[in-house]
C-alpha cells in the first residue's frame, strides 16, 4: 500500500511539473554565490556514473567513521554527572517554568488593536468619508454629512464651537491643577536624605498611576450621553450567560458585545470634554518630561540639586556619571510604565465601588460653569503674578511665593494647549511613531535648558528669575509629558515602542547637552539669585 501510495504521489507530482509553464530567467553568474539559492537544494538529484557513486560512497563510508570516532572520543572525556535532587525542590519558585512574556506573539499580549493600526483605520476611514464626499458633490448631491440630522428624542446636541470652548476650558483648569499637584507633590518628597534624590520622578509615577486609572475605567463616564450603555450590555451578558437555552454560541455573543460594548465605551469617552480635561490636562501637566531630561542631564554632569545647601558635590569619574545618568532614566521611565499597568490594575479592582458622575451634573452645570472658573483662575494667577497683594508689607515672603507658584500657573495653560493642538495637528502624519508628542517633549526640554541657563548666569533680577522658573515649571511642565508617553510605548508594537522611546530620550537628551552642556562645562552654572 505504501508503495502504491508514493508512486501515486510522485506520478502527480511529474503531472504537476509537465503543466507548468516554461519560464527561463537571465540570472546574472553571481546569482550562484548566493547560498540560499543553492543549485543542489532546489534541484532534483543528478544522475551518477557507477564509478562516481563507488567513489561517493566510500567518502561517506569514511567521513562517517571519522564522525563516529570524534563522538566516541568525546564521549570517553566527558564526566557524567547525575546530581541526586530531593523532591522537595520542585517548591522552590525561581526553579519553576516562570514566563515574564507569556508569548512571543504580541496579539497574545495584546488582543486590542496597536495604536498603528487604529490610526491606520482612522485614516482609511477618513478617505473614505471624503472620497464619498466629493463623490456627492460630483453628482450634484448635497453629502451625507452635511445634511440635518432628524433629532432624537431625549438627545441634547452640544454644537462643535461649544464643544470646544468647553474642552479649551477643561483643558485650562486641570492645567493649572495638574502644575500645582506636581509642584506640591515635589515639595513633599524633596527634602534631606530622600531616597530618591531627583524630585521628578514621584509626579511622573503618579500622573502615569493617574492616567492608567482613567484608561481602565468603565464607572466614572458610564453614563455615555445619558445611557449607561457598558453596563447595560454588562447585564444583558450576565442573562445570557445564565440562559444557556438560547443556543451553542452564547459565550461567542457574549464576548462579542462585551468587547463591542468597551469599545464603544472607550469612543465616546474620548469625546466628553471632562475625560479630555483629566487625561490630556491633569495628568498630562502632573507629569513632565523636560524635567525628567534635566535630572538625567545634571546627573551626568555631576550637579544633582540637593535639598540642602551646604552639601557638596564630590568630584567622580566619567564612568560614575553614566552610571548616574542610567540610574535616572531606568528609575523613571520603570516607575513610570509601572504607575500606568497599577493605575489600570486598581481601576479593574475599585470598579464595584467605583461612584459614576451624574450625567445632568456634568453637561448641564459642570460644563458651563468651569468656563468661568477655568479662565477666572486663569486670569487671577495673572494677576496674583503681577500685583502680590502682600508686596509692600512682606516683600521677601512675597517674592518667595510668586515665585514658586504664581508665574508656573500663568504659562501651563499656554504649554498645555500647545501640546494639545500639536498632538491632534501632528500624531496622525505617522501611526507608528507619535510624531506630536515627539516634538513637543524635545521642543520643551529645549526650552527648558535655555531658561536653565539663562537663571544660572550671574546677570538680571529677582524677577526674571522667577519668571525663568515659570517657564520651566509651567510652560516646559505641561508642554512636555511622560503619562501620554509611556501610554504610547505601551500601545505601540514592541519594535516600534523601543525606536520611539529611545529615540525621544536621546534626542531631547542630545539638546540638553548641546544647550546646558556649553555653560556647565565653560564658566559653569552660577548660584539663582531667588528662592524656588
Amino acid at each position: 500500500m505504501d508503495g502504491s501510495r508514493s508512486r501515486s504521489i510522485s506520478s502527480w507530482h511529474e503531472r504537476r511539473i509537465s503543466r507548468r509553464p516554461s519560464v527561463d530567467y537571465d540570472a546574472p553568474e553571481s546569482y550562484s554565490n548566493i547560498h540560499d539559492v543553492d543549485e543542489d537544494i532546489l534541484r532534483p538529484e543528478r544522475v551518477e556514473s557507477a564509478a562516481t557513486g563507488e567513489r561517493r560512497q566510500r567518502r561517506e563510508s569514511q567521513a562517517s567513521a571519522a564522525q563516529q570516532a570524534r563522538m566516541q572520543k568525546r564521549r570517553s572525556s566527558m564526566s557524567r554527572a547525575d546530581y541526586d535532587v530531593p523532591d522537595s525542590y520542585v517548591n522552590v519558585p525561581e526553579l519553576e517554568e516562570i514566563a515574564p512574556i507569556p508569548s512571543r506573539d504580541e496579539r497574545v499580549l495584546r488582543p486590542s488593536p496597536f495604536l498603528e493600526e487604529g490610526r491606520a483605520l482612522e485614516r482609511r476611514y477618513s478617505s473614505h468619508q471624503e472620497a464619498e464626499r466629493r463623490a456627492s458633490i460630483s453628482r450634484g448631491e448635497r453629502p451625507e454629512a452635511e445634511k440635518p440630522e432628524a433629532a432624537e428624542a431625549g438627545v441634547q446636541k452640544v454644537s462643535r464651537l461649544a464643544t470646544e470652548i468647553y474642552t479649551v476650558s477643561y483643558l485650562i483648569l486641570f492645567a493649572i491643577l495638574g502644575t500645582l499637584a506636581r509642584l506640591g507633590l515635589q515639595a513633599l518628597t524633596y527634602y534631606a536624605g530622600a531616597p530618591v534624590s531627583f524630585s521628578s520622578v514621584w509626579p511622573n509615577f503618579a500622573g502615569s498611576l493617574i492616567l492608567g486609572f482613567l484608561a481602565e475605567d468603565r464607572m466614572l463616564f458610564r453614563d455615555e450621553w445619558g445611557t449607561p450603555t457598558y453596563e447595560q450590555q454588562l447585564l444583558k451578558a450576565k442573562e445570557r450567560g445564565s440562559d444557556e437555552e438560547a443556543g451553542g454560541s452564547s459565550s461567542e455573543r457574549e464576548a462579542i458585545d462585551l468587547a463591542a460594548a468597551k469599545k464603544a465605551h472607550v469612543a465616546t469617552k474620548k469625546t466628553i470634554p471632562l475625560y479630555i480635561g483629566l487625561a490630556t490636562g491633569f495628568c498630562g501637566s502632573f507629569t513632565s518630561f523636560s524635567s525628567f531630561i534635566r535630572d538625567v542631564f545634571l546627573a551626568l554632569s555631576n550637579d544633582p540639586i540637593a535639598p540642602d545647601a551646604s552639601t557638596t558635590t564630590i568630584p567622580r569619574n566619567g564612568g560614575y556619571s553614566f552610571m548616574a545618568l542610567l540610574a535616572v532614566v531606568i528609575t523613571t521611565v520603570s516607575l513610570s510604565l509601572a504607575g500606568l499597568i497599577v493605575g489600570a490594575q486598581l481601576a479593574l479592582a475599585l470598579e464595584p465601588i467605583t461612584p459614576s458622575l451624574p450625567f445632568p451634573l456634568t453637561r448641564k452645570f459642570l460644563d458651563r460653569f468651569v468656563v468661568f472658573l477655568a479662565w477666572g483662575s486663569w486670569i487671577g494667577a495673572i494677576l496674583l503674578s503681577a500685583l502680590p497683594p502682600d508686596r509692600f508689607s512682606n516683600p521677601g515672603a512675597a517674592g518667595t511665593w510668586r515665585g514658586r507658584a504664581t508665574f508656573s500657573l500663568v504659562f501651563a495653560p499656554l504649554g498645555c494647549l500647545g501640546r494639545f493642538y500639536a498632538s491632534l495637528h501632528l500624531n496622525g502624519h505617522l501611526a507608528s511613531f507619535p510624531l506630536g508628542t515627539f516634538t513637543v517633549n524635545v521642543f520643551g526640554t529645549a526650552v527648558l535648558g535655555m531658561a536653565w541657563d539663562l537663571a544660572h548666569v550671574p546677570v538680571g533680577g529677582v524677577i526674571g528669575c522667577q519668571v525663568l522658573q515659570g517657564i520651566e515649571d509651567g510652560f516646559c511642565g505641561c508642554l512636555t509629558t511622560v503619562s501620554t508617553w509611556v501610554a504610547e510605548l505601551t500601545a505601540l508594537r514592541r519594535r516600534h515602542a523601543y525606536v520611539y522611546g529611545a529615540a525621544s530620550v536621546v534626542v531631547s537628551l542630545a539638546c540638553m547637552i548641546a544647550i546646558m552642556g556649553g555653560l556647565r562645562w565653560s564658566d559653569g552654572f552660577s548660584g539663582l539669585v531667588c528662592l524656588h
